[in-house]
């Protein structure tokens, strides 16, 4: 099948090479090139780095609305458009262009978590289970008729990394799958149902912020779903501290009175009452550090009393 592509992110690239594996990929749409890092250097995305590497035709709109682009991308005469995480707006008439649709991999079961972060929405909600939905596009936001689903377990350690890098490559090898049932007409898409319906808003780097009035599993999963962007933070003594790793500890589960307040650091863990329970701190990062172990960046100082926020 001819399959031209359109993604971004390190998320999309188990796709993109899985389809370089059993298709033709005529084409590569991702994103322009964006500023990074502290020199604000203009970067490639890693989907283009890949086509690049491959020599693949590639696209970089700013938007897919102008007839140029569109025209471009009708020239090569794509079967299948597979969209992953591409981060731009389809307007009709593209979804309307490759004779088969256009095809997109989802990372939730649809149609739980609709929307730009269904990875971190899950960690963050306490789902156990999620997946990945491959779903024929339509004008809606990820409202389309799914292909096939698979489910995925979230684990008490998986972080916000962890489980996108999983559900990628899970992803990938079921769009394979709807590929080959497509292509056979023994895979039929069935409408999403009616009930069920969540949102999973883009993340906006001040729900980074740690509340230490909240319960400790909420923090913990926080920490999880926000790591390795943007980044659990909080203060101590006025200086931001990022927090990339910490865990439930045991507890009585009372509500404490001075949330925030450092009990004690032994074995590598900084122990933080919550307004209910007991949050473990074992990774810091101070701005313009690198990343810390508990035991390296408590050495020598006197953390015990002292309140974080």
């Amino acid at each position: 099948m001819r399959v031209a592509f359109a993604g971004t992110p390190e998320f999309a690239l188990p796709a993109l090479e899985a389809l370089l594996g059993f298709h033709q990929v005529v084409g590569v749409l991702t994103q322009p090139d964006r500023p990074s890092g502290r020199g604000r250097h203009l970067r490639a995305s890693p989907v283009k780095r890949l086509a690049e590497t491959r020599q693949l035709p590639l696209l970089q709109p700013v938007s897919l609305r102008e007839e140029a682009t569109q025209a471009a991308l009708a020239a090569w005469k794509p079967d299948l458009l597979v969209v992953v995480a591409y981060g731009l707006i389809l307007p009709p008439a593209v979804l309307g262009l490759p004779r088969h649709g256009c095809v997109n991999i989802h990372a939730s079961l649809l149609p739980r978590w609709r929307g730009a972060a269904p990875v971190q929405r899950a960690i963050l909600a306490g789902d156990e289970v999620t997946g990945v939905s491959i779903m024929r596009m339509d004008a809606g936001l990820d409202t389309g008729p799914i292909l096939l689903t698979r489910e995925v377990r979230i684990g008490a350690d998986d972080t916000g990394g962890s489980l996108a890098a999983r559900l990628a490559r899970v992803g990938a090898q079921a769009l394979l799958a709807a590929l080959e049932g497509m292509t056979a007409g023994t895979l039929a898409a069935h409408p999403q149902p009616g009930e069920g319906v969540t949102y999973a808003a883009k993340i906006d780097k001040s729900e980074a912020r740690i509340d230490w009035s909240r319960d400790a599993a909420s923090i913990a999963r926080q920490v999880r779903a926000f790591d390795p962007w943007p980044v659990a933070e909080t203060t101590l003594d006025g200086e931001r501290l990022r927090i990339h790793s910490a865990e439930i500890m045991p507890s009585n589960d009372a509500k404490y009175l001075e949330s925030g307040r450092i009990i004690s650091v032994r074995e590598g863990i900084m122990l933080v009452e919550c307004g209910q329970g007991l949050l473990g701190v074992k990774k810091v990062q101070r701005p313009g550090g690198r990343v810390l172990m508990m035991s390296e960046f408590a050495h020598n100082l006197d953390l015990a009393g002292r309140r974080l926020g």
